[in-house]
């Protein structure tokens, strides 16, 4: 099993930028995160594996970037509006190259992370 432990969260206003940490104990292929808001399904907002990079275009238009460091995963968010407001979580999963949609879907992973809370006001 793989500890994932994110950081970074806070309050921010409106157009500032926060960069989230996660950290993983063991290396897993592919790497996402996720956000949830109250009342809200968890949304996949980035995902990185190997040199590959996806983003829920609708959700960070541009705004976001991902990136690893090792066990090391980065979430650089900036023009962060209050509809950024979420818990992020990291999530991990093994495996090979997915060619489809599976990282948008939580299912697709078997780790999570407790989460970093994100205030946009």
């Amino acid at each position: 099993q793989v500890q994932l432990v994110e950081s970074g969260g806070g309050s921010v206003q409106r157009g500032g930028s926060l960069t989230l940490s996660c950290v993983s104990s063991k290396w897993k292929n592919h790497i996402g995160w996720f956000r949830q808001a109250p009342g809200e399904e968890r949304k996949a907002v980035a995902h990185v594996f190997g040199d590959r990079a996806d983003y829920a275009d609708k959700l960070v238009k541009g705004r976001f970037t991902i990136s690893r460091d090792s066990n090391r995963i980065y979430l650089q968010m900036t023009e962060l509006t209050p509809e950024d407001t979420a818990m992020y979580y990291c999530a991990a999963a093994g495996g090979l190259r997915w060619h489809g949609a599976e990282w948008r879907d939580p299912a697709s992973f078997s780790d999570w992370g407790q989460g970093t809370q994100v205030t946009v006001s």
